[in-house]
């Protein structure tokens, strides 16, 4: 899964990264708020971001705010990562637009629980995505009846665009997925033998 680093301090920003590539993330680094918003709006974005708070250029907050009104990002896993341990501070991260808010000096199983979180929030999102779009084009082929269906009032005929007049079920099948199986209800029943007595 592709991950962006975006860190000023460059060794706390390869550190991070290591970590990450060890557990199998492929990872971009950058080192401030504009190099990692060009990554982040670029073709090729990561799902996941690990963002420093203070950086030059965009913050990391700025940055949280730019990815949630982007559509192309919308989706994205961010941590902020930052000294500020304050719960105003945190807050702030959050409604921001992070997902989740880790402080420096950060733990590294902490850290690798936050981003396997990450990781299993964005297969969710893919898988549901997937699914969404597998009942749109499952919806799209669903055949419909709708409309006003002219039908003979004695036959029980339907007729079609063409002036051409065909049995009810027939008319049914067509546009729709139900199958028939025919029978004789009690009424038509009486009918029928009245019929044969005669």
């Amino acid at each position: 899964m592709p991950a962006l680093v975006a860190d000023d301090d460059r060794v706390t920003a390869t550190l991070l990264a290591a970590s990450l590539r060890r557990w199998n993330f492929e990872v971009v680094m950058a080192h401030d708020g504009e190099d990692a918003w060009r990554v982040l709006s670029g073709p090729q974005a990561p799902s996941l971001a690990v963002l420093d708070w203070m950086m030059p250029g965009l913050d990391g907050l700025a940055l949280c705010r730019r990815i949630r009104e982007h559509p192309q990002c919308a989706h994205m896993y961010v941590i902020l990562l930052t000294s500020r341990d304050s719960s105003g501070d945190v807050v702030a991260g959050l409604e921001a637009g992070a997902d989740d808010y880790l402080v420096k000096p950060f733990d590294p199983g902490e850290l690798r629980a936050r981003v396997h979180t990450g990781a299993r929030v964005i297969s969710l999102q893919n898988r549901l995505i997937d699914q969404i779009s597998a009942l749109q084009t499952a919806l799209a082929s669903v055949k419909q009846l709708r409309g006003l269906l002219p039908m003979c009032s004695y036959c029980k005929r339907i007729r079609k665009d063409t002036d051409y007049w065909q049995q009810l079920e027939t008319y049914i099948g067509e546009h729709s997925e139900a199958e028939f199986s025919h029978g004789i209800c009690p009424t038509c029943l009486v009918q029928v033998e009245k019929e044969f007595e005669r």
